[in-house]
């Protein structure tokens, strides 16, 4: 199979080098990625959000698509950019364990994807780009494509993760002109030419409220979003068109994610959570830019010849803070509701359960019981210099690293404490660490590959559940450890709230007015526009997605189907993990996995 990859990717090689070579030749493809962050496959209507919803109606609808886990940003962009899942890239969350401490201004153990100083401090530490991998815009740029990615910092970093002094990939998002990544003055001055600011216009705090006595924000990000899509409508598209190049551009729109996140609608309640019209006009908003950007296409005679693919990162969620079981909930904290679970909890949890002393990411002592807790991730143990336990905090999951000599007695261990607490939904442990009952091997859920930063030694789904509405996934609540209070917005668990991302595509090279009921991911997109445009996309590991040949206009049926079900060895206490999923096409697709009963989506 990988062998016949390979020999395809050469011959397009070949194939595109005449297309660009040859005057007479027809032009090649043009693709544009667009990513709505955050934005529900169920939330897209001809009311909410016309423009998603076109496309979708109008080219191909990807009826059984998923994110894959952890439902986080970075993760699913890593897998966006190359193709590949997370155990080949390495980028198992927006914050992971990366062994020694960063030097100041971090001094911590814990690195931040979404931070674009950390992309490049990761590149140094994990062999020049700690993905490992090529990413499709790395490949369309060797070919001779123009290419770019705009919109949110971190993610739009990752999309071609080793250009940063500008001069290949334009890359600009919302953290510029900070972050380490360069513009080339020429677009700086094509920017300021077209009548627009030289920077994006920041975001107010109030965008990211996680005092539970305050709400958050009542409007969508337009302003910020106006701005990208200003520079990918009347400079990066017009200039591309001008060089005679095809090109590939992705745009991350920050919204919907990040008016859900700080959404003011539903302060401390579950309801309206991320339902409300704040969240409404965000996606309102995602869909305005498509729009704009279809629009620039056509006046610039660019339509007939463009692809457009459509995808979320991640579905989404109402955040909860509820538990009876947890004695994170039972200390008081100054700027925490009474009762509920503060940031940290679950390292507060393990803590007290194995009787070790908690650290924070920096190694400070954390004492809860004077009403401190961890904000991001934690060490545990002893020694927080060698430490037993790293935790990082990712949203609706939370990663478990044992890096020291015990992690195979110390293991099991912690898997029994995280059986005994209410919010834990799935459990997931290293195949090289031996069974657990209770848990899952993280090989079953594409987190075991080639790698180059540390694997997780232990993955922790949180609790989720329905509000009541009559559609599940469109009032999916979680547990979660972040900055938001409840009734704002959050993701990353196992629920299928949160793996039913939005997918559509429309263009030349796929059907039209089709629903692809095959199941597809994330990782599926960039070998499919490999594909298209017949690019080489090398391989390190084996861990890759599939071409969606189905849904292309010269593709063919749809590839057979199989349901999967995994049941874990039941814990002391009775607590399973168990997993759907569906196989097709080689390649398997996890749709919800958790303790029945605490996770959204398992099916009967």
């Amino acid at each position: 199979m990988q062998l016949s990859k390979f020999a395809a990717g050469a011959a397009g090689a070949f194939a595109a080098a005449a297309l660009l070579c040859s005057p007479a030749a027809a032009a090649p493809r043009n693709v544009i990625i667009f990513v709505a962050d955050g934005l529900r496959s169920h939330s897209v209507t001809p009311q909410t959000a016309p423009a998603l919803a076109a496309v979708r109606a109008e080219g191909v609808d990807f009826a059984n698509s998923h994110s894959l886990y952890p439902t986080v940003t970075t993760a699913n962009g890593s897998t966006i950019a190359t193709g590949h899942l997370l155990g080949d890239t390495g980028d198992f969350g927006n914050t992971i364990y990366a062994g020694e401490p960063f030097a100041a201004p971090y001094g911590s153990r814990l690195g931040d994807f979404e931070d674009d100083e950390m992309l490049g401090l990761m590149n140094q530490r994990f062999g020049g780009n700690y993905l490992g991998e090529t990413s499709l815009l790395q490949a369309a740029r060797k070919a001779g494509y123009a290419t770019a990615a705009l919109g949110k910092e971190g993610p739009v970093g990752v999309q071609d993760v080793t250009a940063r002094d500008g001069t290949g990939t334009v890359v600009l998002d919302s953290a510029y002109p900070k972050g380490g990544i360069r513009l080339a003055p020429e677009i700086a001055q094509a920017i300021a030419a077209a009548g627009l600011a030289p920077t994006p216009p920041r975001r107010g705090a109030e965008f990211s409220s996680g005092d539970f006595r305050t709400p958050g924000t009542l409007k969508a990000n337009v302003e910020q979003q106006d701005w990208f899509v200003g520079v990918a409508t009347r400079v990066l598209i017009p200039r591309f068109k001008a060089q005679g190049k095809p090109f590939v551009m992705v745009f991350w729109s920050l919204d919907p994610d990040g008016t859900q996140h700080g959404n003011g609608d539903s302060l401390n309640s579950l309801t309206p959570g991320i339902n409300g019209p704040t969240s409404r006009a965000a996606i309102r908003n995602a869909s305005n830019d498509l729009q704009a950007l279809r629009d620039a296409l056509k006046a610039q005679g660019l339509e007939a010849n463009t692809d457009i693919v459509v995808t979320a990162d991640h579905g989404f969620s109402t955040k909860a803070l509820d538990s009876r079981t947890s004695a994170a909930a039972k200390f008081a904290y100054p700027d925490i509701k009474p009762g509920f679970l503060p940031r940290g909890f679950l390292s507060i949890d393990l803590s007290k359960a194995l009787g070790l002393p908690l650290f924070n990411g920096k190694g400070a002592p954390v004492r809860p019981e004077e009403g401190a807790y961890p904000k991001g991730g934690a060490l545990i143990g002893k020694d927080p210099t060698h430490p037993d336990i790293v935790a990082a905090s990712n949203g609706g999951t939370t990663l478990l690293y044992l890096p020291g000599p015990n992690a195979r007695t110390l293991a099991p261990k912690v898997v029994e404490a995280l059986t005994r607490q209410d919010y834990v939904g799935a459990i997931f442990v290293n195949d090289a660490l031996g069974e657990a009952p209770g848990a899952l091997p993280m090989s079953r859920i594409g987190l075991i590959g080639s790698a180059r930063t540390p694997q997780p030694s232990i993955v922790v789904s949180f609790r989720s559940f329905s509000t009541g509405c009559a559609d599940p996934e469109m009032c999916g609540a979680e547990i979660a450890d972040s900055g938001q209070q409840q009734g704002q917005g959050i993701h990353g668990t196992l629920g299928r709230q949160d793996t039913h991302n939005f997918m559509a595509a429309i263009g030349p090279d796929f059907k039209a007015g089709f629903v692809d009921a095959a199941p597809v991911s994330n990782a599926d997109w960039a070998q499919t526009i490999a594909h298209v445009l017949g690019l080489p996309l090398p391989a390190r590991g084996h861990l890759t997605g599939r071409v969606m040949t189905e849904a292309l206009a010269n593709g063919g049926a749809a590839p057979a189907v199989r349901p999967i079900r995994l049941r874990s060895r039941p814990a002391a206490n009775g607590f399973v993990t168990v997993l759907d999923a569906q196989a097709a096409g080689g390649e398997t697709y996890v749709d919800a996995a958790g303790m029945p009963g605490r996770t959204l989506g398992l099916k009967p």
